[in-house]
C-alpha cells in the first residue's frame, strides 16, 4: 500500500510546512506524518534525531515530497526535497573550499513497523565530489525542486528528481534531472544534451529549466521544462517523456512535446509555461489485456484564452506502450460544460493531481480522474486569489462529470482572499487532499474530498491546524502533501 509508513495496512498522510521556523531558524521547514487509524503523528525536521544536517534558515525542508517504498521492506518511505539547502564544496582530499548556496539535496526517510524514521538510516542525494548524483554542487541548482516516485510495472522502485537551476556549460538554468532506481539505488543523471540512452528531446539552452516539474506512472515518466523557448517564443514551455526501460544505464527517451507540434493543439506563445504542472496515471484502453499505457496531463497556466491573459489550460495525452502519443483533450474554463469562466490570472492548470482508481480494469471517465488547481481564481464574492479546484475525467467529455470545489458560503471553507486553493494537491485512490496553506491563519488546513464530490460540495473530512498533531501556527502548513 502506498503511504503506509508503519506497515499496518492503513493509509497515512505526510504534510509539509517548508516555511516553518525550527528554533530560531526561519523557513527551515518541517514535515508532519499523520498516521491513519488515529495512531498519532510525528513531526520531523533537520534537528530531529536521526536526520542528518541541521535546521538552517531558508532550507525549506519539505518544499517537495514523494512517497514510495525505496528499500522494498513493505513500509513506505518519503523523499524530501530541500532545493534551498546550501552544500559544502570540498576538494578530493575532503578539504572545505566553499559553499554552494541553494544547491539543494534530497533526503529519503525510511518507514518501518515502528514508524517513519525508525527504519534504515536516511539516504541522501546531492551533487559534489564523490556524491551519488555526480556533477558539481553549484549555487542555485535546486536539487530536489521536483520529485516523483513509485514502482515500475516490473516492480522496481524509482525516484525522478529535477534540478531546474543546473547550468550546462555556459547555459544558466538549463536544468537537469536524475533517475534513481532499484534497491541498489543506481543513479542516472541526464539533461537535454544526454545521448547515452537515446537523444533527450531538445538541446540545453539558458532558462529551459528542465526538471522544474516531473510526473510518473508505472509505465512512463515525464520531465517538464516550462522555460523552453520555441522559436522566438520565450518561456513557451515543453516536456520530455521517457520509458522506464534502461539503455546504457539511462532511461529511454521517447519524445518531446510542445505547442509548436502539428499533433498538439493551440499555438506556442511567449509565457505559456507549458508543463508547469504535470500529472500522470496508468491507462488501459478498451480491448487491452494489460495496463501498459499512460495518461499525461500537462498544465499551461500562462495560456491566454480569448485574449485574456494567464487564464490557463490543460492538455491530456495518451502515451502508448509503443512510445507514441495522441492528444485526447484540451480543457479550459471555456470548454463546454466545464465550470467557471476564463479570467485574467486564474492560472488554471498550475498544479495537477491524477489517479486511476481501478488500474487493473479498462479505464473510464469514472476511474481516471484529474484534479486541476486554479490558485488565481477569484471567489464569487470577489475575494482575490481565493482559488479553486476543478475535477474532470481524463477520458471522455471533460464537462460531463466535472466538479468545482471552491471557498464559499455553502461550504466550510471560508471565502477569503489570497488563499490560493488549488496550489497544493495530492491524489489517493479514494480521495483528493487539497492543502490550503495561505490566507488568514484561522482558515488554513487540509481538505479531504471524495473524487465524486458534487460541484460546490463540502469536504468529507478536514485536518485543521492544531489538530492531529499539526502545528497550530504554521506559516505554510499543507504547501505540499502526499
Amino acid at each position: 500500500m502506498e503511504n503506509d509508513f508503519n506497515g499496518d495496512g492503513i493509509r497515512d498522510l505526510v504534510v509539509a510546512d517548508p516555511e516553518a521556523p525550527v528554533g530560531s531558524q526561519a523557513d527551515a521547514g518541517e514535515i508532519t506524518v499523520v498516521y491513519g487509524g488515529g495512531k498519532g503523528s510525528l513531526r520531523i525536521n533537520q534537528d530531529s534525531p536521526g536526520i542528518p544536517g541541521a535546521a538552517e534558515q531558508g532550507d525549506q525542508f519539505g518544499f517537495e515530497l514523494a512517497v514510495y517504498d525505496e528499500n522494498q521492506d513493505g513500509c513506505s518511505d518519503v523523499a524530501v526535497g530541500l532545493p534551498y539547502e546550501d552544500i559544502d564544496i570540498r576538494d578530493t582530499a575532503g578539504n572545505l573550499t566553499g559553499v554552494a548556496s541553494d544547491a539543494g539535496m534530497i533526503q529519503i526517510i525510511h518507514g518501518s513497523t515502528a514508524g517513519l524514521g525508525a527504519g534504515d538510516g536516511v539516504t541522501e542525494y546531492w551533487q559534489g565530489e564523490g556524491r551519488p548524483l555526480g556533477g558539481a554542487a553549484e549555487a542555485g541548482d535546486y536539487v530536489g525542486y521536483a520529485l516523483a516516485a513509485g514502482e515500475t510495472a516490473a516492480g522496481v522502485p524509482f525516484l525522478v528528481a529535477g534540478f531546474p537551476g543546473e547550468a550546462i556549460g555556459t547555459d544558466q538554468d538549463a536544468g537537469g534531472a536524475a533517475y534513481i532506481h532499484g534497491i541498489n539505488r543506481a543513479v542516472a543523471a541526464f539533461n537535454q544534451d544526454t545521448t547515452a540512452g537515446g537523444d533527450v528531446p531538445g538541446g540545453t539552452e539558458q532558462d529551459d529549466r528542465f526538471g522544474a516539474s516531473v510526473a510518473a506512472s508505472s509505465n512512463h515518466f515525464a520531465v517538464g521544462m516550462p522555460g523552453e523557448a520555441l522559436g522566438s517564443y520565450t518561456f513557451a514551455g515543453a516536456a520530455a517523456v521517457f520509458s522506464h526501460t534502461l539503455v546504457n544505464g539511462q532511461p529511454k527517451p521517447l519524445f518531446g512535446m510542445g505547442q509548436d507540434q502539428d499533433n498538439v493543439s493551440e499555438d506556442e506563445e511567449t509565457g505559456d509555461n507549458f508543463a508547469t504542472g504535470l500529472a500522470m496515471a496508468p491507462y488501459r484502453p478498451s480491448g487491452a489485456t494489460s495496463t501498459n499505457e499512460s495518461l499525461l496531463a500537462v498544465g499551461i497556466p500562462g495560456e491566454d484564452n480569448g485574449g485574456v491573459r494567464d487564464t490557463g489550460a490543460v492538455q491530456i495525452f495518451r502515451i502508448t506502450a509503443a512510445g507514441t502519443f495522441t492528444e485526447l483533450n484540451w480543457i479550459s474554463q471555456m470548454t463546454p460544460e466545464v465550470t467557471g469562466t476564463d479570467e485574467a490570472g486564474d492560472r488554471f492548470g498550475h498544479e495537477l493531481a491524477a489517479i486511476n482508481t481501478s488500474p487493473s480494469t479498462v479505464s473510464t471517465g469514472s476511474t481516471v480522474r484529474l484534479a486541476i488547481g486554479v490558485p488565481g481564481e477569484d471567489s464569487g464574492s470577489g475575494a482575490t486569489d481565493a482559488g479553486a479546484v476543478s475535477i474532470v475525467p481524463m477520458v471522455g467529455t471533460p464537462g460531463a462529470s466535472d466538479s468545482w470545489l471552491a471557498p464559499g458560503p455553502d461550504t466550510p471553507i471560508a471565502d477569503q482572499e489570497d488563499r490560493y486553493m488549488g496550489q497544493s494537491l495530492a491524489a489517493a485512490p479514494s480521495h483528493l487532499h487539497v492543502g490550503i496553506a495561505y490566507g488568514p491563519i484561522a482558515f488554513r488546513g487540509i481538505e479531504k474530498y471524495t473524487w465524486n464530490t458534487p460541484a460546490g460540495g463540502a469536504p468529507a473530512d478536514r485536518l485543521l491546524p492544531g489538530t492531529n498533531g499539526l502545528t497550530a501556527n504554521g506559516k505554510a502548513l499543507g504547501a505540499k502533501i502526499r
